[in-house]
């Protein structure tokens, strides 16, 4: 079949957190499984733009109200990626640095969803489904289904996968003009609690709904940000597929962002030398163990409370361990991070900021890796440290929940709290102090843990089961027989190379 991923995110090309991770590996596992599957994002002016070649594939004009504008289709030229990626370029709109945070983001992701559509809507042929990812892409299966001059394309089954339900693109209704001509008797479809949600808009139109794990599911129908009444409603639909990780970009033994590679029977050593590497780098002491935090610094990551919780610590358990913090978010938790670097002994620093190389030789030289979230519809981090050896201390929520068991328990590898609060988070860091210095226990634990497939062979063949019950019968039969080849796209005869 013929598969359509509609994201604002993909990783190398943009990324701003987990959701560029999943729609970078998801199509290529699909793609392997003998299908045919793409990636559709907006054109940032990214390395990844700069640093490729691209072929332009289509040329379009359409609006968003009053606003007319030309869009292009350019898609990179090499399939680097394991699929086809096309990026959809509106100039002045989408060819911009940042993902998000300006100010006119509502119609930027409006007018590339309408875009999209708009393209899709002049192939000679029609994909099996259009898998689109979160708020930015959520007005697409509405767009399909009640929007006149697309209604040719309401045969399309939509698939939907919520990242994260604390972000929903909420609008007023005075900016409904923004969608292409709809049928008004189906208002109702586009409003949630007075305003437009794409999010909630997407949960009523897309055939069918997934979360990025079981328990996250389970969770939204009790907190999710105001849609708790419709995921109850919605729920025969809904499913929850655990995220997988790209085992190829993700593995100690090969991977290009550290020197020292190893794996599982040699992970004391290779951990060793990339701790050692870390603590010369941030000053710290090799002989304790070493508790990282990589990820946005923002209230629903529990970013807000490890400054008291670290200085909390250092109180009550002593300078027994090291802390080394990688992520930015909030000028306020950045700030008090910060104001912790004057006080450390040897066993305290702090980076703010992105870096992926130092992500991945954190991933490899910590013993620790410190997850207190609020929220967590699946997370990857706790996935990775597994990968790489870095026991996880986790609260007991979402992906958190369903991915790591308590050392404390039969067959347990990890850490496990139950609270977002500096009490839990402290007793967090006192057991991982006690178990670090039961060495053999931790060799174990590492051990258990790098054996432990999170790939994404399984969640693949679940999204693939998922997609085959809600197409025609005669379509899904033509899917027990893997396809080969390129389906014939509606492109140009002949392509510009820019």
């Amino acid at each position: 079949m013929e598969i359509i991923h509609v994201s604002a995110e993909c990783y190398p090309v943009a990324k701003a957190g987990g959701l560029g991770d999943v729609v970078g590996a998801l199509p290529k596992y699909q793609n392997e499984l003998g299908h045919i599957a793409k990636v559709v994002m907006p054109m940032y002016k990214t390395k990844f733009l700069i640093n490729n070649e691209w072929d332009v594939v289509h040329k379009g004009r359409t609006n968003i109200g009053d606003y007319w504008f030309d869009y292009t289709i350019i898609k990179e030229r090499t399939n680097k990626l394991g699929f086809d990626l096309y990026l959809v370029d509106i100039n002045g709109l989408l060819d911009r640095e940042k993902v998000y945070g300006y100010d006119d983001d509502t119609e930027r992701f409006t007018a590339f969803q309408v875009a999209v559509v708009d393209w899709i809507s002049v192939w000679a042929h029609h994909p099996d489904i259009i898998h689109v990812h979160d708020h930015h892409t959520g007005f697409i299966p509405f767009i399909i289904k009640y929007c006149y001059k697309y209604q040719h394309l309401q045969g399309i089954r939509t698939v939907l996968t919520i990242h994260n339900a604390q972000y929903q693109g909420t609008m007023d209704w005075e900016k409904s003009y923004l969608l292409p001509p709809w049928d008004s008797w189906k208002w109702g479809m586009l409003d949630w609690q007075n305003n437009i949600n794409p999010l909630a808009s997407a949960i009523k139109c897309a055939w069918k709904v997934t979360t990025v794990s079981k328990s996250y599911l389970e969770e939204m129908r009790q907190s999710a940000n105001g849609l708790e009444a419709l995921f109850e409603y919605e729920k025969g639909k809904c499913s929850g597929i655990l995220n997988g990780i790209d085992v190829d970009v993700w593995d100690p033994s090969t991977d290009t962002y550290i020197e020292n590679h190893y794996n599982v029977e040699t992970v004391a050593e290779g951990k060793e030398q990339s701790k050692k590497l870390l603590c010369e780098r941030f000053n710290l002491d090799i002989e304790k163990p070493l508790i990282v935090f990589i990820g946005r610094l923002v209230g629903e990551k529990g970013a807000d409370i490890l400054p008291a919780a670290i200085a909390d610590s250092f109180y009550y358990i002593g300078r027994r361990m090291n802390f080394l913090i990688l992520g930015s978010g909030f000028p306020e938790v950045e700030a008090q991070l910060n104001g912790l670097q004057r006080l450390s002994q040897g066993d305290y620093s702090v980076f703010i900021g992105y870096n992926e190389a130092l992500s991945h030789l954190m991933y490899a030289g910590a013993d620790f890796l410190l997850m207190p979230s609020r929220v967590e519809p699946c997370g990857l981090n706790q996935m990775y440290s597994m990968r790489y050896g870095t026991i996880p201390m986790v609260r007991r929520t979402g992906g958190l929940k369903d991915t790591v068991v308590d050392y404390g328990e039969k067959d347990g590898y990890g850490i496990v709290y139950n609270w977002a609060a500096v009490g839990d988070i402290t007793q967090g860091i006192w057991r991982a102090v006690q178990l670090y210095e039961n060495k053999d226990r931790v060799q174990e634990v590492r051990e258990q843990m790098m054996k432990i497939d999170f790939s994404w062979q399984q969640s693949v063949k679940q999204y693939i089961a998922l997609y085959e019950s809600i197409l025609p019968r005669e379509e899904a039969l033509k899917t027990d027989e893997p396809e080969t080849g390129e389906s014939e796209a509606d492109e140009p005869a002949e392509e510009k190379s820019i």
